[in-house]
């Protein structure tokens, strides 16, 4: 089974994970399982690789991709639970993470799902088909004030308030059932000479997929836990591909890499801050011109790694 698009920052990844042939790794973002095989192609028989999506559409998938490798487990939940997912398979701790967040390139290709802005398919944007909530629903139940708040801190849309004026006026008239319906009160509510930035529905779907998935609100937790899941030397890498997740990630490994906060007049350290290891880059890494030239989609990635050591106590 091969893929439209190489798996974005895939190099990078790979050598930023620092792979221990013998070692356990998690992809808590399976996908279509682009990044899955080049780490699964690294490990041993005595390896050990776990993926992790919400997405059993994915999932499958990416056992087909995988079928040649028998040291794979699949999981289907979510990596915001990787503490309760590595407890359930009796692993205490693993050697690396790799998290490629928000909507994955199969997602993408399956017009079906409504990820897409591009074509007219059902509103719906769920990563897991389980969930109730739908972007239909959100679209055709929630308040003018909600959406426009959701629109504009979610998507960074300046014209949130015309978009979620025009959504409330069109859905009086008939239900928003389609991806094409949603475009075009978008392109409606955004004036044309405002429309030069890429595909002006670009940001509302970010933000309505956000929502329907929630994305955001555990992710600081899901990176600080990921650290914490991690052997002492073992990495995680995160991919980013909005300043809202980046935002949250960088600040996760601030806070994760520690630092005394006692004021400088102190004699000694009294904070008990404590450190768990260091960030591998302080400026994310990005796409080369190469890759840009081959992938349109890596073109607002950011990776971003940190290095677990032995937990550090400020003041002892």
């Amino acid at each position: 089974m091969e893929f439209k698009h190489k798996p974005v920052l895939l190099d990078e990844c790979i050598q930023g994970l620092n792979i221990k042939k013998d070692g356990i790794y998690v992809d808590g973002t399976l996908g279509g399982a682009g990044h899955s095989k080049v780490i699964a192609d690294n490990l041993s028989n005595k390896g050990l690789l776990i993926g992790i999506d919400r997405d059993e559409e994915a999932l499958n998938a990416a056992k087909e991709r995988l079928k040649d490798y028998n040291n794979v487990i699949y999981v289907h939940g979510n990596h915001d639970d990787i503490m309760g997912i590595l407890e359930s398979l009796n692993i205490s701790k693993v050697d690396g993470i790799l998290l490629d967040l928000g909507v994955s390139s199969y997602q993408l290709d399956e017009k079906t799902r409504g990820f897409s802005y591009i074509g007219s398919n059902d509103l719906d944007m769920r990563m897991d088909k389980a969930q109730k909530l739908t972007a239909k629903e959100i679209v055709n139940t929630y308040s003018e004030e909600k959406l426009a708040e959701i629109i504009f801190e979610y998507g960074e849309e300046r014209y949130s308030r015309n978009i979620a004026r025009n959504i409330c006026i069109e859905r009086e008239k008939k239900a928003i059932n389609t991806t094409a319906d949603l475009v075009n009160i978008i392109e409606k509510s955004i004036p044309k000479s405002k429309q030069k930035d890429g595909h002006p529905a670009k940001r509302t779907f970010q933000a309505i997929r956000i929502e329907v998935n929630d994305e955001l609100k555990p992710l600081y937790d899901t990176i600080m836990n990921s650290i914490k899941a991690l052997n002492d030397g073992g990495r995680l890498c995160v991919i980013t591909f909005h300043s809202l997740e980046d935002r949250a990630v960088k600040q996760a490994f601030i806070d994760a890499e520690g630092r005394c906060t006692c004021p400088k007049e102190l004699p000694y350290c009294i904070c008990n801050n404590k450190s768990y290891g260091r960030i591998i880059n302080k400026k994310p890494i990005v796409s080369t011109e190469e890759e840009l030239k081959l992938n349109s989609r890596a073109q607002s990635a950011k990776l971003r790694i940190f290095e677990r050591k032995e937990v550090r106590t400020y003041g002892e």
